[in-house]
């Protein structure tokens, strides 16, 4: 099975001052804007890395769900942060990192276990697969 999707950006102007915006075929995102001072100076918008962060987040929850359900156990709650590093590099930026931290609830397991199988889903997900960069996770069953 081969699956498609698709996601776009447009810009317009100079990277300083210029002006973007982001689209998802879903309608997720439809020319939601991004910019410069969102990505690099705090200013509030959205901008690559915290799409990436997002995406990486829900791969890798729903990786842990089918994990979870072959080892006959189903979540009541799971809650996973994504914080993607940034970082200058000599050869310009790159992302250097991804801390994955999840917190969850699920009767029937304890934490060795359940580490176990958050870090199974950690490897296995496609987004962690793609990304050149360090991974890590924090898993906390609560």
């Amino acid at each position: 099975m081969k699956i498609t999707k698709q996601a776009s950006a447009a810009w317009k102007g100079g990277l300083k001052d210029g002006k973007g915006s982001i689209s998802t075929e879903s309608g997720a995102l439809d020319a939601h804007p991004y910019g410069f001072a969102a990505r690099f100076e705090g200013v509030r918008g959205t901008n690559p890395e915290e799409l990436l962060g997002a995406a990486h987040a829900g791969c890798f929850t729903m990786a842990l769900s089918l994990i979870l359900g072959e080892a006959g156990l189903t979540a009541e709650q799971m809650d996973t942060t994504a914080k993607v590093t940034l970082e200058k590099a000599e050869a310009g930026f790159a992302i250097t990192a991804v801390h994955l931290t999840l917190k969850a609830k699920i009767p029937g397991t304890d934490q060795k276990t359940f580490e176990e199988l958050a870090g199974k889903a950690k490897a296995g997900c496609p987004v962690s697969k793609v990304l050149n960069a360090t991974i890590t996770l924090d898993a906390t069953l609560v």
